[in-house]
């Protein structure tokens, strides 16, 4: 067994964490890199992550291409959090300056890595599709969910009320997040976020994230369909909306064109390096990925 040597760096924005690596230098495939995310995301074993990221060339014009994986190797569309933590890994590492277009798998995205370098915004895929409050029913009991695709191929999110959300525990969601995720309703699966509204401009949101497949401290792209959801319903004030998530606050600031469409989402929050070095895992055979 040959064991595995990956330059790599740790980030995390608002506790959803990411193992980020340049591929422009490793030059692995897509599955391969679906295999090393499985195999490095474990927690206790290896490293440990909600998603794996790599750096790739750009196809087009923009600065880099970014693919990304979520924990369980399945590929994802894009992740909000993740796309701030590799914006500022670009501007680091001098791929990109501090404003920057990469590409992903949702299509292109703009980001801007403020001048304190921690706060990042990005400016996420528009919602493609929006279904406001289906009726779902769950062991007998109904729910109103409202579906939003972000980008094309879209990330899909569902997003449900529940009251008094903050007083409610891991434990006392979980079921009914998994039950609500594998839905025949959505016919991709979907990331779940619980919401309870908290004052005119801001919501504590809480998301099950499929793939990780449990609550997650924090999801961009997830806080960013909440937001949406509110903003289209009226049930906030504003066109700048603070989301209250386990990792801490994250900001979703909405702009529109002459007829009160969206054309714009911006998540702003901010980033942690949190550990560089190398992955020398002694159960991962590059031969064998």
């Amino acid at each position: 067994m040959r064991p595995v040597r990956l330059k790599y760096t740790k980030m995390q924005g608002l506790g959803n964490d990411f193992i980020i690596m340049d591929n422009r230098t490793y030059k692995y495939k897509s599955e391969e890199l679906q295999s090393l995310a499985r195999k490095v995301c474990q927690r206790r074993i290896s490293v440990g992550a909600d998603g794996f990221m790599a750096i790739e060339e750009a196809q087009s014009k923009a600065d880099f291409k970014m693919l990304f994986f979520n924990a369980d190797g399945t590929i994802g569309e894009m992740c909000g959090n993740g796309a701030r933590c590799i914006a500022r890994y670009a501007y680091k590492n001098h791929i990109a300056k501090q404003e920057m277009i990469f590409e992903t798998t949702a299509g292109n995205v703009y980001a801007m890595v403020d001048d304190n370098e921690r706060t990042v915004s990005v400016a996420l895929n528009l919602p493609e599709i929006i279904n406001l409050d289906m009726k779902i029913d769950i062991e007998g009991q109904e729910f109103m969910v409202s579906y939003i695709e972000l980008g094309n191929p879209g990330v899909p999110h569902g997003v449900i009320e529940y009251k008094n959300l903050e007083q409610m525990s891991r434990d006392d969601l979980l079921e009914l997040g998994r039950q609500l995720r594998y839905h025949k309703a959505f016919y991709k699966g979907a990331n779940i976020n619980f919401y309870n509204i908290n004052s005119a401009s801001s919501a504590i949101v809480r998301t099950y994230e499929r793939g990780v497949e449990d609550f997650t401290l924090a999801c961009g792209t997830g806080a960013a369909s909440v937001a949406v959801v509110l903003w289209l319903k009226q049930l906030v004030k504003g066109n700048r909306i603070n989301l209250k998530v386990p990792g801490g606050d994250l900001t979703i600031e909405i702009t529109t064109d002459k007829n009160n469409l969206i054309e714009r989402l911006l998540l702003i929050g901010n980033t942690n390096i949190v550990a560089e070095g190398w992955i020398t895992d002694e159960d991962i055979d590059l031969d064998l990925i």
